[in-house]
């Protein structure tokens, strides 16, 4: 078939997830006008992870004017580190700036994609029996959407309430109760200043402490949010200046030592001055890790909730749970009303529950095993159209993942043209340019502070492998997804 004619029918791709990057592509791909496509969002609205956690504190850790899309900035946000329920106004306001509604399909879950070789066609299964077909898949799944509770002994038998931090239940009443939260992540940390005045006494068990910094954040008063309105480059102006600071940061996660030993001497000095007179805090907050090995977080109400009469912090890892309440890694269970599990994510999947299987009929979880990647983290060869948005290896401890995702849209914008103006069914990776980014990435992931820090967390698979990070600065990133290079794909007529 000739260029001119496979032109001539207009293509269709199906976008998974509703969130910065399946939002992001969806109005990219309307403004070049190369390519029809429909929106699968599981969830009763867009917003992707910020929609699911809803939780008492919930906000984002990196600037807002850095946090979100560079051709739709943010105007309207009321601090320098926004709120949840602002960044879900914010996607949902996209969904109407951009007329994506007739688009977009909601409460919708994709189950499964195949991959027709012969004709070059996906053909897309969700949740409610239909099927449709698609030249292009798009997965914008996000890393933070499966929620995991540990197996613990006895955990059934716990006749409390309980549940996960990311399906927060409003219907249980914490004023009054003893509560028990285990894990002290990401979340943790947010909800946990949140509730602690209100419950009768809070449990708090922490497995390994974390690294900590002050979050710099402050309100923007009205003069200043009508400045961002109509002066646009000061928006520019800002975003460019956090990139700036949040890319230094990539120096000590990826063996620059002396970078390293700043961000830790001002963690460790902070801990200090807000703990001051308690050692025994002091000494189960600080890491024996290296800075970044798991991810740092950025708090000023943290430390503040850990020296309250009703707190008590336990270190160390839990050996059960009972029916009445927890048993400590001291071995003394004490009693609970309500259990909130702050234990994150799993992260593997990057695509699961849904099977994807590709030209071969192989099923792509299963292809990737405990080993996920993709060629500049969205490619995986033998599965040709398939674009995966913060796929593996474009995490980092410190960047901003709508920023990562919209390097990956230009990537696949690119490669829709090229499709189009060459009349080609489909492209896809070559294996070996695959394995040559494998050894690269395994290379370059040997003195970052992920692998060689003395931790073990979720940038990791099984064997101490990153799976998960990005081992470099992220303007190369940038640079390298910036196009196409036709001598790592092979292009089928």
């Amino acid at each position: 078939m000739s260029g001119g004619q496979r032109g001539a029918r207009k293509r269709r791709a199906a976008i998974v997830g509703a969130g910065f990057g399946g939002l992001g592509a969806a109005i990219r791909l309307q403004q070049q006008g190369l390519m029809d496509f429909e929106i699968f969002e599981r969830g009763a609205s867009a917003g992707g992870v910020w929609r699911a956690n809803t939780y008492p504190g919930a906000g984002c850790d990196v600037p807002s004017h850095y946090y979100s899309l560079s051709f739709a900035p943010g105007h309207r946000w009321s601090r320098r580190f926004a709120p949840q329920t602002e960044i879900l106004d914010y996607l949902k306001g996209l969904v109407d700036e951009f007329g994506l509604a007739p688009h977009l399909h909601l409460n919708t879950e994709v189950t499964s994609a195949q991959f027709d070789q012969a004709r070059g066609l996906w053909t897309v299964e969700t949740g409610d029996g239909q099927s449709r077909e698609f030249d292009v898949l798009i997965t914008a799944c996000g890393q933070l959407t499966n929620p995991t509770i540990p197996a613990l002994p006895g955990l059934e038998q716990f006749a409390g309430e309980s549940f996960h931090s990311a399906y927060w239940n409003r219907d249980v009443a914490l004023a009054g109760k003893r509560v028990a939260v285990i894990g002290t992540g990401a979340s943790a940390i947010q909800f946990v200043p949140e509730i602690a005045p209100q419950v009768g006494h809070l449990d708090i068990y922490q497995r390994s402490a974390s690294w900590i910094l002050p979050k710099p954040d402050r309100s923007y008063p009205e003069w200043e949010r009508k400045l961002f309105r109509r002066f646009p480059l000061r928006v520019a102006a800002a975003r460019a200046g956090f990139f700036a600071a949040y890319d230094l940061l990539t120096y000590a996660f990826t063996g620059n030592r002396m970078a390293g030993n700043v961000i830790r001497k001002l963690a460790d000095g902070y801990r200090n001055y807000a703990l001051k007179g308690r050692a025994d805090l002091i000494d189960k907050m600080t890491p024996h890790y290296d800075i970044g090995c798991k991810r740092l977080l950025l708090t000023n109400d943290w430390y503040p909730a850990l020296r309250r009469d009703n707190v008590a912090l336990h270190h160390g890892k839990l050996q059960g749970i009972t029916a009445n309440g927890v048993i400590g890694p001291d071995g003394v269970e004490r009693a609970v009303d309500v259990i909130i599990w702050g234990t994150g994510f799993d992260t593997g999947g990057f695509v699961a529950p849904m099977k994807i299987r590709g030209a071969d009929g192989r099923e792509l979880n299963e292809v990737w095993g405990d080993r996920p990647e993709a060629f500049l983290g969205t490619s995986v060869t033998g599965f040709p159209n398939l674009f995966v948005l913060y796929g593996p290896n474009t995490n980092h401890g410190s960047a901003s993942i709508p920023y990562v995702e919209e390097c990956q849209i230009r990537l696949m914008i690119d490669a829709v043209k090229r499709l189009h103006e060459g009349g080609y069914r489909y492209l896809d990776v070559k294996p070996e340019s695959q394995a040559r980014w494998r050894a690269e990435i395994e290379r370059r992931s040997e003195k970052t502070t992920w692998v060689a820090g003395g931790c073990s967390s979720w940038y990791l698979n099984q064997d101490g492998v990153n799976t998960h990070n990005w081992p470099g600065e992220w303007i190369e990133f940038r640079r390298r997804t910036n196009a196409v290079d036709p001598r790592d794909y092979r292009f089928v007529a």
